[in-house]
């Protein structure tokens, strides 16, 4: 069975006040009620929480489908009084919905890679002691180092280091990709408060 494509969405406040906090929680509450309808696996990569209630941001998978992604990709609008603080004035507020660029399919180039072989220590019989089995691998251009020692195996621990390298360079990816998103909703909330792709009254 061929694997199906997913997205990486992240829902945002932004930096906003509390009430924005509010929500992102509130959005992902709708989004996840429309993927269950449309039966759309999903799941929760992180929570950043609110100051008070909500969350700052909610980074989810998703199961690719464009027609639900575009319909909510921008800026979102809530309007009414905020539960929070009832005597403010503002009564408009609005958080982001966006795409994180997916790295799950990388390929590491093999010449940026640097392996070490060593003695594995602890647990797992004298043959582990005897033989260089343990592998560290290195990656060059970020200097991101594992170490896989769990096998008696030489080969197989080099390709368990290999894939938790992977998943390291897949964290930074995605946190480099989060904060860069982030910083460009920011510089464009202005224009898109003009064009929200959702607006909820509450």
């Amino acid at each position: 069975m061929k694997q199906k494509n997913k997205n990486i969405v992240q829902i945002t406040s932004g930096k906003g006040p509390v009430e924005c906090e509010f929500f992102v929680q509130e959005t992902f509450n709708l989004m996840k009620k429309e993927m269950e309808f449309l039966k759309l696996n999903y799941k929760v990569l992180e929570v950043v929480e609110g100051e008070i209630s909500g969350f700052q941001s909610i980074t989810f998978e998703v199961e690719e489908n464009p027609e639900f992604l575009n319909s909510w990709i921008g800026s979102i609008q809530f309007m009414g009084k905020s539960k929070f603080r009832p005597h403010h004035q503002r009564k408009n507020w609005f958080i982001g919905v966006f795409e994180i660029e997916n790295f799950f399919e990388l390929e590491l180039d093999e010449k940026e890679l640097e392996f070490q072989t060593m003695r594995s220590s602890g647990n797992g019989g004298q043959n582990v002691n005897k033989v260089n089995s343990a592998v560290r691998v290195t990656h060059l251009p970020t200097k991101i180092q594992v170490v896989a020692v769990d096998s008696r195996s030489q080969l197989e621990n080099k390709k368990i280091a290999v894939e938790r390298l992977k998943l390291k360079i897949l964290e930074l990816n995605a946190k480099k990709s989060s904060v860069q998103k982030q910083n460009q909703w920011m510089n464009h909330l202005q224009l898109e408060r003009g064009n929200p792709k959702k607006i909820f009254k509450m």
